[in-house]
């Protein structure tokens, strides 16, 4: 039922870089749902528990459209939605644009793609200790990789790797101005409509080369679908990277269980997924009145799915506060659940299970060189993580 303690604001505060909020744990123990204080100083609800959350994110009555929809934290005015961003589309719309890419996402397309992913980890570790430590292992391991490997599949040059990187990470920075965020998104799209042009002249084996001879789409969706693909496709899978990487190095019972078994990084992976939950909460509207634990949930009403915390439901996982790289973690929703449910989560988790054991391989005395309270974090930023993780080894 209900929580009958007053309206909540979004706790944003860590105590723990790898915890949520511990008033968002608080509020949890209280009730699977909440009323909650949206930004705008208007009313919507706060949901923490894993069930409550699932049947949120596979609720068609609940929509990801921005329109009416409340933000849970202060930030400027969203930019508008590109063409083919389908992140931001309910069905059909959705529908349409995701079946366009699912084919290059298959469990056969990622397998293949894994001696690419290989070579591009053992080429950044060879850099790597060629420099020798000290290093920042967020720009000498996290971010490369994944820019590599989704640049590897879409066709895009890595050598135009600054520019990307550096207009995904102002597009997902909730502090800056909408300008500013809306210019960085016209800065991508107008560099990708260029690429696509040129995909569409000497086309390749990519994905970008496939979107650019689809006859049944404008310039612009081209380019959307696109942008998602290559914000998504490095941005969250750097940053669990190095996240993953501090949470190891902060645990050192966990990391030695790691150490030379990497026949068990699946289940690193997983765990790492489930405990750090990059993406912490994701935001829905609802189409029409419906009920959930008890509570009307009218039209337009907005529900902020509280994802980090619903992935530390200790009704659904034992000691869910531990970091334990043996548990079953089945159910976890670090990539969302439902309609939404990331389409490269097959290709974040083949990084991830090739990237990690061959670091720790690599560099068996791998070590922060600061305190673990000392590792600067993305509080600000849409995708949590860290803003560099000083090691050395």
């Amino acid at each position: 039922m209900e929580s009958t303690s007053p309206a909540v604001v979004m706790p944003t505060a860590r105590q723990n870089p790898f915890d949520p909020p511990e008033e968002l744990r608080r509020r949890q123990g209280l009730g699977p749902i909440h009323r909650m204080t949206y930004a705008d100083g208007g009313q919507g609800w706060l949901v923490t528990s894993l069930a409550a959350a699932q049947a949120i994110l596979a609720d068609p009555r609940f929509s990801v459209r921005p329109d009416h929809m409340s933000s849970p934290i202060a930030q400027p005015a969203t930019a508008p939605v590109p063409p083919g961003f389908f992140l931001r589309m309910d069905p059909p719309e959705h529908d349409h644009y995701r079946r366009l890419l699912t084919g290059d996402f298959t469990v056969r397309r990622i397998k293949l793609l894994e001696p690419e992913i290989e070579a591009i980890v053992n080429d950044q570790l060879n850099a790597m200790e060629l420099a020798g430590g000290p290093a920042d292992l967020f720009k000498a391991f996290a971010l490369p990789i994944p820019s590599q490997v989704i640049g590897e599949l879409l066709g895009v040059p890595y050598s135009d790797r600054q520019g990307f990187q550096r207009n995904a990470a102002t597009l997902l920075n909730v502090d800056l101005t909408p300008e500013r965020r809306q210019e960085a998104v016209r800065e991508l799209m107008a560099y990708l409509r260029d690429l696509l042009r040129h995909k569409r002249s000497w086309p390749e084996e990519d994905v970008l080369s496939g979107l650019a001879a689809h006859e049944g789409l404008a310039a612009d969706e081209r380019a959307g679908l696109a942008l998602l693909l290559l914000i998504a496709g490095h941005e969250t899978t750097a940053n669990m990277l190095a996240l993953g990487t501090f949470a190891l190095l902060a645990n050192p019972a966990q990391l030695a269980e790691v150490r030379g078994k990497e026949e068990d990084a699946p289940a690193v992976v997983e765990e790492l997924l489930r405990y750090l939950t990059i993406i912490p909460h994701v935001v829905r509207v609802a189409l029409e009145d419906s009920e959930l634990h008890g509570c009307l949930i009218r039209a337009g009403d907005s529900v902020t799915v509280a994802l980090s915390a619903a992935n530390r439901d200790a009704d659904h996982f034992a000691d869910p506060d531990a970091l334990d790289l043996t548990r079953s973690t089945a159910g976890h929703l670090a990539f969302g659940h439902g309609l939404h449910r990331c389409l490269g989560q097959r290709l974040a988790r083949a990084e991830m299970r090739i990237a990690l054991p061959a670091l720790l391989r690599r560099f068996p005395a791998l070590r922060l060189t600061v305190a673990p309270e000392e590792v600067p974090l993305r509080s600000a930023m849409t995708v949590y993580g860290v803003r560099e993780l000083p090691v050395t080894w």
